[in-house]
């Protein structure tokens, strides 16, 4: 049986309808899981480009998905638009497991899973399979250009589209006060923007950031970049990047 940690809260800054997997892992392994969610998912300002590229879809060679949140809001986008996101069928990429699941909900074949849950493995694995391809990368509204970049440097013809963006939800703020008040002993982080919403989450509720002897937990080494650019170099960062990866470097560093 895992020894429990009383008092040991863990912030969990995902999204609300993504906190639960990260919350069970912390659970199972005797955490007490604190859910702020900072982010939250709508649809693009403007869909205009992502409603063309849904509609000429069968003009891609590969399809290439970065996020579970992807994968949903493209889904949702054909059905309004009358069409069957499953009747792809190109190549499909998928930045992860999560996603490539999410992928295969959709009705979606996935093709290519890389070995390392970041850009560069994914770029990495299309890099022999790219010259003379057409691509689209659907992503969120504001995303790294590393993945389009690289593969334009290696011959293929890429389309990118938003397919949604992230939002600060209207009760983070407060959500934050109080968790900071009754203390927390560590604060996870899933991606980048996870680390970009806190920090303004916490600017709009009046608290420094970073927290002072609050140990970061990344999920991996973009997210880990992204904390160092915020001056708060995680204690540990996940050698898995997944849900389950994370949960462990919580472990570890505690136990």
């Amino acid at each position: 049986m895992t020894p429990s940690l009383p008092g040991r809260r863990v912030l969990v800054t995902r999204a609300a309808h993504q906190a639960g997997k990260l919350s069970a892992a912390l659970r199972a392994l005797g955490f007490e899981p604190v859910e702020v969610p900072v982010l939250e998912i709508h649809p693009p300002e403007d869909c205009t480009v992502l409603d063309a590229a849904l509609h000429q879809l069968s003009s891609y060679d590969w399809l290439i998905l970065t996020s579970a949140n992807t994968v949903r809001s493209l889904a949702d986008r054909a059905a309004a638009l009358g069409l069957n996101l499953g009747d792809y069928t190109g190549k499909v990429a998928a930045i992860g497991e999560a996603t490539a699941t999410a992928a295969r909900e959709a009705g979606l074949t996935v093709t290519l899973v890389p070995e390392s849950y970041v850009a560069e493995s994914l770029v990495a694995s299309l890099k022999n399979q790219t010259t003379g391809k057409r691509m689209l990368i659907a992503r969120a509204a504001i995303a790294r250009d590393i993945i389009p970049d690289a593969l334009r440097d290696a011959g293929a013809t890429v389309d990118v589209v938003h397919a949604y963006r992230n939002a600060i939800p209207n009760s983070a703020p407060a959500q934050l006060r109080q968790a900071l008040k009754q203390g927390i002993d560590a604060a996870t982080f899933t991606s980048s923007s996870s680390v970009t919403h806190l920090a303004a989450v916490a600017k709009q509720a009046g608290i420094a950031f970073p927290f002072a002897n609050v140990p970061a937990i990344s999920i991996g080494p973009i997210t880990t970049q992204t904390l160092l650019e915020h001056n708060w170099p995680p204690a540990a960062e996940a050698t898995q990047s997944d849900i389950q990866g994370l949960a462990a470097a919580v472990k570890k560093l505690f136990y």
